[in-house]
C-alpha cells in the first residue's frame, strides 16, 4: 500500500477537485438559471483534470523515482490514480447531488424536456443518481487512462 501512497493522495485530490468545480457550477447557476450553458462549460474542468495528472506524474518522477521516468513508469502511475477516481466516483457522485447540488436532476429533466432534446422519460432514466454514478465511473476509467498515456508522453524523461 506504500508503494500506492502518491496515487491515492492524487485520485483523493483529483476527487476532492471534482467537488468543488461542482460546487463552483452550481454557485455560477450551471445547474439552474443557466444550465443551458452547463454542457459546454462542464468540459472546462478537463483543463483542472489534465493539471492534476501532470502534478502527480512529475512529483511522482522527482520524488519517487530520482528525476527518471520512463512512459511506462508515468502511464501506470497515472492507471492508479485513475482506479482511485473511478472507486470514489459513486461517492463523489452521491455527495455532488445529495448536497452540492441537490436540484440538478430535476432541473436537468426539465431543461432537457422543454428544449425538445428528450422525452420525459428519457430525461429521467438518463438524468438520475444511479445513471451518472455508472457513467463516472466508465468516463474515470476512459479518460483516466487517455489522460495517463498523454500525460506519460511529456513527463518522461527516458525512452
Amino acid at each position: 500500500m506504500n508503494n500506492y501512497k502518491l496515487e491515492i493522495r492524487w485520485g483523493v485530490i483529483f476527487s476532492l477537485a471534482m467537488l468543488v468545480w461542482l460546487l463552483i457550477e452550481r454557485l455560477v447557476g450551471l445547474h439552474s438559471s443557466l444550465i443551458h450553458l452547463h454542457m459546454v462549460w462542464t468540459n472546462v474542468f478537463a483543463i483542472v483534470a489534465i493539471t492534476i495528472y501532470v502534478l502527480a506524474l512529475r512529483q511522482k518522477r522527482d520524488r519517487e523515482l530520482q528525476g527518471q521516468m520512463t512512459w511506462k513508469q508515468g502511464f501506470m502511475c497515472g492507471v492508479g490514480m485513475t482506479i482511485v477516481v473511478a472507486i470514489l466516483s459513486p461517492l463523489t457522485q452521491w455527495l455532488a447531488h445529495s448536497f452540492v447540488s441537490p436540484h440538478f436532476f430535476t432541473n436537468m429533466v426539465e431543461y432537457a424536456v422543454s428544449s425538445s432534446n428528450m422525452t420525459e422519460a428519457q430525461a429521467l432514466s438518463y438524468f438520475n443518481l444511479q445513471s451518472y454514478m455508472i457513467q463516472s465511473v466508465i468516463g474515470a476509467v476512459v479518460m483516466g487512462v487517455i489522460t495517463s498515456a498523454v500525460v506519460a508522453l511529456f513527463v518522461r524523461t527516458k525512452k
